[in-house]
């Protein structure tokens, strides 16, 4: 990195509406150059940041994400650090060095300059562009293992592999850095202040990642910013990971924005979990594999259910209130639906090109249908009498049952319009599918995600989760995985392997379809099709975020 790395105008908004700092170097967050780090001791009452930069960042109230320029288009967007607004906090040596399971490592900690880019497909004259800090133990530590008091919490829905994160949370803080002191906070953000907490130790979590949910309990809502960070205080907890989606992780960032406002040594380290893996920057949520390979169960039967008799009609609903992502790999991975529909991609019941025409042809031609719904699609085709405005705790809206909706229209049409004799099945395995465990890979994945945030929370690193980015794992700011919704894109290559599999209409607009569009007009839309991924990173360029 370019010793001359200045702090830059963010280009996205945390929670500070002025959305303004100057880069200059009397100002709180000016970067000056870097510095080569400080040598191995005990402790250190002057300790430079280990990211090679020396912040001289007072408390305020500035929310801003930390971005860091560097030479050839380089952007650093990094994450707060204790440091930052608490100096001359001292340092210690990481007890990895002495840990006998990582002696045969070659190298113990992750290089202080090492970052990950956000894109990897790049043009030989591209800049850079935008990286975040790699994740992984430090050669110092801003918490000595017998100060450490750490606590965790999980909320929103249940998730497979919620437990394996906990379990191997505390198993990590135990084994690598001696931390003794653990607790669980029960039934959510409310737990805080409203309910009892419960030891954690190795021998207490050594089994629960066989089970499904959370030994912790979880709820939606109860997020009182004041109460959570009044019993922290009281507690003496400095250390707090928060499992959560979008919506948690928010709750995770003005945890921190109050922490920091207060002067509190406190990191916080959210790991991201939604199993509709609608989390933006990260590869996946842990979880999504889990889901995908147990709705394959429900859609096998499905299939069967319909295929063992004439006209034979098997839906099944899947999750994914705004992001199609579980039913589009469950359908991609099953090869025996003939109908995906999302969120993302609007369709239409009746007339030419219309799903009613679809099941028709299908029917004729195979005698069966098996159609995968997400359970956010279709909403805009239900009637105003059966749509409510109603939220939950988290502020999520309250969604009407779209697979009864449609197995009830699919079935007055083709009996009372039609006069065809079908038999359709329903299926529903929502809940069967968040309560199970996780399978090997999410396994596998908790346990990585888990140590990255022990690794950045001991570093002194706050006000971050964690999660692979092009397949290495990153510190991220709470701001870049809140402030917008992954979704499938339909022009993307993904989109059209489905429609290449299923062999389903694209349900474009029905006034296009009536109008017969020219054939020219239909190789353009192929052609965005198949140049979808191009056309995204193209756009993800030019409005950088």
């Amino acid at each position: 990195m370019a010793s001359s790395a200045t702090i830059s105008r963010p280009r996205f908004r945390c929670f500070d509406p002025s959305n303004s700092y100057p880069a200059t170097p009397d100002h709180p967050r000016y970067f000056s150059s870097a510095v080569s780090p400080t040598s191995s001791s005990s402790s250190s009452s002057s300790s430079p940041r280990e990211n090679g930069f020396r912040s001289t960042m007072a408390i305020s109230n500035n929310s801003e994400p930390k971005i860091v320029t560097g030479e050839g288009g380089y952007v650093l967007e990094d994450v707060p650090h204790l440091v930052d607004y608490i100096p001359d906090l001292p340092t210690y040596p990481n007890p990895l060095q002495d840990n006998p399971s990582y002696s045969v490592v070659k190298q113990y900690f992750v290089n202080a300059d090492d970052t990950v880019a956000q894109k990897i497909v790049v043009h030989k004259d591209s800049p850079r562009g935008t990286h975040f800090r790699r994740s992984g133990p430090r050669q110092k530590v801003y918490f000595e293992s017998d100060e450490v008091h750490a606590c965790i919490v999980t909320c929103g829905g249940l998730c497979p592999g919620l437990n394996t994160v906990i379990r191997e949370l505390v198993c990590g803080l135990y084994h690598m850095y001696h931390v003794k002191r653990i607790l669980g906070i029960e039934g959510g953000y409310r737990g805080f202040y409203a309910r009892n907490t419960v030891p954690l130790t190795p021998k207490v979590v050594n089994d629960v990642h066989k089970r499904g949910g959370t030994i912790l309990g979880t709820s939606r809502g109860g997020h009182d910013t004041s109460k959570i960070v009044d019993s922290i205080q009281d507690r003496g907890i400095n250390q707090v990971y928060v499992i959560g989606g979008d919506g948690t992780q928010r709750g995770a960032a003005v945890i921190f924005e109050e922490i920091r406002r207060r002067g509190l040594k406190v990191a916080v380290a959210g790991i991201p979990k939604t199993i509709d893996n609608d989390i933006p920057v990260i590869d996946k949520s842990f979880g999504f594999d889990s889901a995908v390979e147990e709705a394959q169960r429900a859609i096998n039967a499905a299939h069967v259910e319909a295929e063992s008799v004439e006209n034979g009609i098997g839906v099944v609903k899947l999750m994914g209130r705004y992001s199609g992502f579980i039913a589009m790999y469950a359908t991609l991975a099953s090869r025996d639906v003939d109908c995906c529909l999302i969120p993302e991609s609007p369709f239409y019941l009746e007339g030419p090109g219309g799903l009613y025409e679809y099941i028709e042809k299908r029917l004729k031609e195979d005698g069966h249908i098996v159609i995968v719904i997400a359970e956010g699609a279709g909403e805009v085709l239900l009637s105003e009498s059966l749509r409510k405005d109603e939220q939950d705790a988290s502020g999520n809206k309250l969604l009407q049952d779209v697979g009864l909706w449609l197995s009830q229209n699919i079935k007055d049409h083709f009996t009372k319009q039609r006069k065809m004799n079908i038999t359709l099945k329903y299926i529903d395995p929502t809940y069967m599918i968040r309560a199970i465990p996780g399978n090997a890979s999410d396994n596998v994945y908790c346990t990585l995600l888990a140590h990255s945030a022990i690794h950045g929370a001991m570093a002194g690193y706050t006000g971050f989760t964690v999660g692979p980015v092009n397949g290495r794992h990153a510190y991220i700011p709470f701001c870049r995985v809140t402030e917008r919704q992954n979704k499938v894109v339909i022009t993307d290559r993904m989109w059209a392997r489905l429609l290449s599999s299923t062999n389903q209409p694209s349900f474009l607009d029905l006034k296009e379809v009536a109008n017969k569009v020219a054939e020219t007009k239909k190789e353009d839309t192929e052609d965005q099709l198949i140049d979808g991924e191009n056309h995204i990173e193209a756009t993800a360029a030019s409005n950088p975020k």
